[in-house]
């Protein structure tokens, strides 16, 4: 019922405001849950696995298809916004800079870990899941990891546990969606009452306002498409980071950078080439979460062509990194 989403919304942007230390403690133990519970479906699918049950889908007429491709060419582009998942929302890591001790150092490193930890679970989610529960099977199911492992007593431990699965993406979320408006909000992009902190150095209403938007959005029982919108604008989000990356690397060659991206802009291309058709195949997947966040992309865009790009904050840090760099190119 809507007083559990409200509950949970209330305990976790609660825990938030009190600081982001007490948050992030509580986001790691909640995360450390999250991955026992993995490991405990691992031990627990590894004797249900069956090779055949990787290819068990029937074969269709589409083009490409065979039994380990059974949609074809075009079943592959229309995976990827479920791919993505699997590694979803990385890429807020660098939001906690501000809050980093060595943020050069540090950062990088963490982004790094992270990716590696998701690369191992979801490859072992992946093949046991299907292995275990049969790919045709699972692909129907809401909650595959736990009907993988049938009326198992195994089964509901995973279930509980998995749990603090939806909470760690929860909590780690609205971190994210708060440092992200803060800075926004203290660059003049959005209305800077955003970015207001409170006694804890928390941004109260970068927090509040979008949880009061989320809960109220929770009770119009879309599930899919919310999820789905979230995917194509993180997709579109990977685009502009591709391009913002390359086009710093081609603008600002001098520019200090502790933490190069291993290949430059070759790596940052072939990564924009995969955004793009991340973002295409999320027509395929629903069209109509792609076009209600283009909708919301649009609004965000007018709202800064008509009135916020006429009240940038002049000292915020990203204004002051533009100033310098005209200030620079002057001087060349």
């Amino acid at each position: 019922g809507w007083w559990v989403y409200l509950a949970a919304y209330a305990i976790f942007i609660g825990i938030h405001l009190s600081g982001v230390g007490e948050a992030l403690k509580v986001m790691f133990v909640i995360t450390a849950i999250a991955l026992v519970g993995l490991v405990v479906f691992a031990v627990a699918a590894i004797p249900h696995f069956d090779s055949t049950n990787l290819t068990d889908i029937a074969v269709t007429d589409a083009a490409g298809a065979s039994a380990l491709l059974p949609f074809g060419l075009l079943g592959i582009w229309a995976a990827i916004p479920f791919a993505i998942w699997f590694f979803l929302a990385i890429e807020g890591v660098p939001l906690a800079a501000e809050e980093t001790a060595e943020p050069e150092r540090n950062v990088p490193k963490g982004i790094i870990a992270g990716m590696a930890v998701l690369l191992v679970t979801c490859v072992t989610v992946l093949v046991l899941t299907t292995g275990a529960g049969g790919a045709a099977a699972m692909s129907e199911s809401g909650n595959p990891l736990v009907e993988a492992l049938g009326d198992s007593g195994w089964a509901k431990v995973v279930n509980y546990i998995g749990l603090a699965g939806l909470i760690a993406s929860f909590f780690s979320i609205i971190y994210a969606y708060s440092r992200q408006l803060f800075a926004l909000s203290r660059a003049g992009y959005l209305p800077t009452v955003l970015s207001v902190t409170n006694s804890r150095k928390a941004p109260t209403l970068a927090l509040i306002v979008p949880g009061v938007i989320g809960f109220l959005l929770s009770l119009i029982g879309q599930g899919a498409l919310l999820l789905n919108m979230a995917v194509f604008g993180a997709a579109l989000r990977y685009v502009l980071m591709m391009v913002s990356h390359i086009v710093l690397r081609r603008r600002e060659p001098d520019m200090p950078r502790p933490y190069r991206t291993p290949g430059g802009v070759v790596t940052t291309g072939f990564a924009l080439v995969i955004a793009v058709l991340a973002v295409i195949a999320t027509f395929l997947v629903d069209s109509v979460a792609a076009l209600c966040c283009l909708v919301v992309f649009a609004a965000f865009m007018a709202y800064f062509g008509i009135y916020s790009r006429h009240h940038l904050v002049a000292n915020s840090p990203d204004e002051e990194f533009a100033a310098l760099a005209a200030a620079e190119g002057e001087l060349k």
